[in-house]
């Protein structure tokens, strides 16, 4: 069978959470550059992929796919094994804690954390715009409190669903790699609890061949 294919840039954090997936698994994949200068990504080609235009888009065989934590979910029930299930759905309330702790990555941790990415990597590198101060202060200030929850969840499990490694930890890579390389890093040594879980996710060893590649030029 022909390996799956991610379509996108391989640095996009939305790319990254699909890539770190299918590296936990060890599945085979192919990714397939989208080129935004020249628009490709609302090319009629990428939009029967994606209708919305965007990134990333997903082929397994017959099965294409959009929006990445759904990719995500694909790739970890797929290729679930005997050893490890990132989903836990054999348990259910350990599946429930996923669910619930994944969730709050999607719309309080990644809300909070991918503006300031934006305004001090993203934009200065592919666009040329200055950061915009004023925006990064707001957001920082949103971060704050959202890492007071993770770091009070993370004094009770070492993960945020339990003692155990799970998709809601690992959609967490893209954005917090990036984090880490801005001037604002050690906003999370005031978090031991979270810093000491970043930085086991951190030295995954799916999480560090994929940081090879995260680099915005």
């Amino acid at each position: 069978m022909a390996p799956a294919k991610v379509f996108g840039p391989a640095m996009s954090t939305n790319v990254v959470r699909v890539l770190v997936c299918l590296e936990e698994v060890g599945a085979e994949y192919e990714v397939v550059n989208i080129d935004f200068s020249t628009m490709e990504h609302k090319s009629p080609g990428h939009l029967a992929r994606n209708p919305f235009g965007q990134i990333p888009a997903f082929q397994d065989g017959d099965v294409v796919l959009f929006e990445s934590r759904a990719i995500s979910r694909y790739v970890l029930r797929k290729y679930k094994s005997s050893n490890y299930d990132f989903l836990r759905e054999g348990n259910l309330k350990e599946a429930a804690l996923v669910d619930v702790w994944a969730e709050v990555e999607a719309h309080q941790y990644n809300p909070a954390i991918a503006p300031i990415v934006y305004e001090c990597l993203i934009l200065p590198a592919l666009r040329g715009t200055p950061t915009n101060q004023k925006v990064v202060d707001e957001n920082l200030e949103k971060l704050k409190k959202v890492l007071d929850v993770y770091e009070a969840r993370l004094s009770k499990t070492k993960y945020l669903a339990g003692d155990f490694v799970s998709f809601a930890d690992l959609s967490h890579f893209p954005y917090t790699y990036y984090f880490m390389k801005t001037p604002y890093a050690a906003l999370f040594d005031s978090y031991p609890r979270v810093k000491a879980w970043w930085e086991s996710l951190a030295a995954r060893p799916a999480a560090k061949k994929l940081s090879t590649n995260m680099v915005f030029q």
